[in-house]
């Protein structure tokens, strides 16, 4: 064989092929949109290549030779092993296959990340998608190392100055709700306010964004929170204020579900609440993978701000 396998034009053996199926160097070249002198020097090209010959002389006509038909045999192989890396590719490009990694807090991931990701999944199977919880001031650490794809931040925690690193936008508002026990003498007050919550012991975190919240809130309600209890972790939170250890402010993505015990009550005149927001690498928010994940939490997001409004 005087060539290699790397030598085979596709082109040329797509000719072969096409001849064996219609039967005459005319046909193949009107199948082709081509001449018959094209489609003999293709032929004899190929012939060159492989070493053998392809076509004999039958009659006033051709026919494939033997070797044309073991030739060909192998190409149909090719071919559709072809079409199927092309189908493969064409799901990277749809954004139907390949992988893409979502960074997010804690109380996101229940709410919001996993049913947008399981919306993604269901839509294309294809689709490798994994959770990587962070925290909220994390998430841009994790971007740039190259670690997640999409993160999901809260916007106090943005990077202070412009930071041509990233790309971002808000994804969700997301109301802050007075968490009572559920036998509290306040529990059922009719327009409750923050304020009314002044001389109740508190609970909440040593730092981070949530005690910034709470104190912010509490602050613009006129009073300091006595923090009686220092907890982060919202299940633990909504577990120590079922047991009557005291009050809290909750966001309603971390109290999503039942929370027994415990009396969750919307601050209409405050309105507390904190603001959801989107991240990625600068550049990157137009590759397939990540465009189908920011849709679904795009959508998820929009479906929790309908939820909240009625809640409201």
């Amino acid at each position: 064989m005087s060539g290699t396998m790397t030598d085979w034009d596709l082109r040329k053996l797509r000719v072969l092929r096409t001849l064996d199926r219609v039967g005459t160097v005319r046909a193949t070249a009107e199948a082709l949109c081509t001449t018959p002198s094209a489609v003999s020097q293709q032929l004899s090209a190929l012939s060159r290549q492989v070493g053998v010959e392809l076509l004999e002389p039958h009659g006033r006509r051709v026919r494939l030779t033997d070797a044309a038909r073991v030739l060909l045999r192998h190409t149909d192989i090719v071919l559709a092993q072809l079409e199927r890396a092309e189908a493969e590719l064409d799901g990277f490009a749809r954004g139907g296959a390949g992988t893409v990694r979502v960074g997010a807090f804690a109380t996101a991931v229940p709410g919001l990340v996993v049913p947008a990701l399981s919306a993604v999944r269901e839509a294309h199977p294809g689709l490798n998608v994994r959770v990587h919880q962070a925290e909220a001031a994390e998430v841009y650490e994790l971007l740039a190392a190259g670690e997640i794809d999409v993160g999901l931040s809260l916007a106090a925690q943005a990077p202070t100055g412009r930071d041509d690193r990233f790309e971002r936008a808000g994804l969700l508002t997301d109301p802050m709700d007075a968490a009572l026990p559920a036998r509290h003498r306040l529990a059922g007050a009719p327009a409750l306010r923050l304020r009314d919550l002044a001389g109740e012991p508190w609970i909440y975190g040593a730092d981070g964004p949530w005690r910034d919240i709470t104190v912010a809130a509490c602050a613009q309600a006129g009073f300091a929170p006595e923090q009686a209890h220092v907890a982060s972790d919202w299940r633990a939170i909504l577990d120590m204020v079922a047991a009557g250890l005291g009050v809290a402010l909750v966001p309603r993505l971390a109290a999503a579900g039942d929370a027994p015990g415990v009396a969750l009550r919307v601050l209409h005149e405050d309105r507390p609440r904190r603001h959801v927001v989107w991240a990625v690498r600068a550049g990157s928010r137009e590759r397939p993978q990540i465009a189908v994940a920011l849709r679904a939490l795009v959508d998820r997001a929009a479906a929790l701000a309908t939820a909240n409004v009625q809640f409201d």
